[in-house]
C-alpha cells in the first residue's frame, strides 16, 4: 500500500515538471509563430535547372 503513495507523489512531480517545462516555452515565445512554416514552403519560387546544370541532361 506504502507503494501507491511513492508512486502518486512521483507522479505528481513529473506532472508539475512537465507544466513547467510548459509555461517555460509559452513564455519565451516558443509557440508565437505556428501558421507560416507551414505555408512557407507554398508561396517560395519554383526551382529553375538552367540549360548548363550536368544533373538536368536527359539520359
Amino acid at each position: 500500500m506504502n507503494i501507491i503513495f511513492l508512486l502518486i507523489g512521483a507522479s505528481t512531480i513529473v506532472a508539475l515538471v512537465f507544466l513547467g517545462a510548459f509555461v517555460w516555452a509559452i513564455r519565451t515565445g516558443q509557440f508565437d509563430d505556428d501558421r507560416s512554416p507551414a505555408v512557407r514552403i507554398l508561396g517560395s519560387e519554383p526551382l529553375v535547372r538552367s540549360s548548363t546544370d550536368p544533373s538536368s541532361k536527359n539520359a
